[in-house]
């Protein structure tokens, strides 16, 4: 693999990169070059099958000319106008066709331009609403090993110590809850069963801490970080009712599970409940286009809008782009002409049980969770015992073999260890059962050299 002279010179620094992979005389990050449907190129000609969507985001793949189009279209009519005291078309449509997907009364929308900057937006949106009912609530309530952004304020709701570590101290007020780790549950002694100590974990902290100073608890439908933790049966519908009986907003953070990635087009509506605030940004464009927002309920709307002097006391000068916004409708133009949500569907729980083979055939593979097109594998160094790897051998795993293997191989997915290793998969959305197993096929071939390279 050869990399661009001017990436190796160090003009461009890359987003959580070790500067090892690039600034070197042996460089190991891919330009890449092109794409088309679920594959990229890079500037040396070699395919990679995308099992990422680039970073959970590209959810139609690549050359969707319906998107190249509008955008070039609205270049064309407005290439830009504010959403800062006037507005523009195409946000005003986006907004109407999201409140027509989106759950319940989740009709309002504030647009921004990326995940961190929804999730500043939805904390600042929790404390002012609640302070012009008269409530001083400014914590918050997130959850251990989340992931939900680098900004200052996204970074104190991000449950990843090593993370937030350079940068203390960051602003007050944010606690973590136990994560929904089923497999390595630190809620509970006797889970599985799941007994939903872990949601019971918030209800304590906003005890401790006072229930009329928690302004919002966020959680992700299937939490990120860590590897794809699903919620057991019943815990988002007690998060929604620790958050109704203490008055306290609960924030769904659907960066990622939002538009396509578990099948509906939000987390939400996947697993039957109702938050106050939805945060997006990602595959809300397909990741043609920059672009994040808050959804919230009429009951947040009403108290801000009570006086006809308030305001929403924040904003951005590209937020709710309309080139992005002309993107985002045609993205949702294009889910519904190639039927996207059924697709992940159909072939998310088929995607799953081939993975669970992987499992069955693999013992360096402990566990496997994930639902639609969203999945990890987690690898142990012994399964019966649930015994993990330290820090030296998932060094030697992930960065020193995993990682490098898979890409020789052709397959772009994440090999992460923010916790336990895991391999994490969020194929292109229009992904066929042929692009799933041709991942499988990869995976399987990468288990046994990856088992035979720990053991020596």
């Amino acid at each position: 693999m050869t990399t661009s002279p001017q990436l190796n010179d160090g003009n461009l620094w890359l987003h959580f990169t070790r500067t090892s992979d690039w600034i070197s005389d042996q460089p190991t990050v891919p330009v890449i070059d092109r794409g088309e449907g679920c594959y990229v190129w890079d500037t040396d000609g070699k395919r990679y099958l995308d099992a990422l969507s680039a970073l959970f985001c590209a959810q139609l793949g690549y050359g969707q000319q319906k998107l190249v189009d509008a955008a070039r279209a609205q270049f064309e009519a407005l290439p830009f106008a504010t959403n800062w005291g006037w507005s523009h078309q195409p946000a005003i449509d986006l907004a109407a066709a999201l409140a027509e997907r989106f759950p319940g009364d989740l009709d309002h929308f504030f647009f921004v331009n990326s995940g961190s900057e929804a999730v500043e937006s939805a904390m600042k949106l929790a404390i002012q609403y609640h302070r012009m009912r008269g409530e001083d609530r400014w914590k918050f309530i997130s959850r251990n090993y989340a992931y939900h952004g680098t900004s200052f304020g996204a970074l104190g709701m991000t449950g990843l110590p090593g993370l937030r570590k350079m940068f203390e101290p960051l602003r007050p007020g944010h606690f973590h809850a136990p994560n929904t780790n089923e497999y390595r549950c630190s809620a509970s002694q006797q889970c599985p069963p799941c007994d939903l100590a872990c949601a019971r974990s918030i209800e304590h902290i906003v005890r401790a801490e006072g229930p009329d100073q928690i302004a919002a608890v966020f959680v992700e439908p299937v939490q990120n970080a860590g590897g794809c933790f699903t919620p057991p049966d019943g815990y988002l519908e007690e998060v929604r009712r620790i958050c109704d009986e203490y008055g306290i907003l609960m924030v769904s953070d659907e960066v990622i599970c939002g538009f396509g990635r578990l099948g509906y087009w939000t987390g939400a509506e996947a697993y039957g409940y109702l938050p106050d605030m939805i945060t997006f940004a990602k595959g809300v464009t397909s990741a043609y286009q920059p672009l994040g927002g808050v959804g919230f309920r009429r009951h947040i709307g009403e108290v801000l809008g009570a006086d006809p002097t308030s305001m929403y006391l924040h904003g951005s000068t590209w937020g709710g782009h309309p080139v992005a916004a002309a993107v985002a409708l045609a993205n949702l133009e294009v889910f519904e002409e190639l039927a996207v949500l059924d697709n992940v569907r159909k072939n998310g729980p088929w995607f799953g049980e081939q993975l669970w083979d992987l499992h069955d055939r693999h013992r360096i593979v402990g566990d496997v969770r994930g639902t639609g097109y969203f999945w990890a594998l987690e690898l142990v160094k012994d399964r019966e015992h649930k015994v993990g790897f330290d820090d030296e051998e998932s060094e030697r795993l992930l960065r020193g073999f995993l990682s490098k293997r898979l890409m020789e191989l052709g397959l772009i997915c994440r090999a992460d260890d923010r916790d336990e290793p895991v391999i994490q998969l969020s194929p292109p959305l229009i992904a066929t059962r042929t692009e799933l197993g041709e991942i499988v096929a990869i995976l399987d071939q990468v288990l046994t050299e990856a088992a035979d390279e720990m053991r020596a």
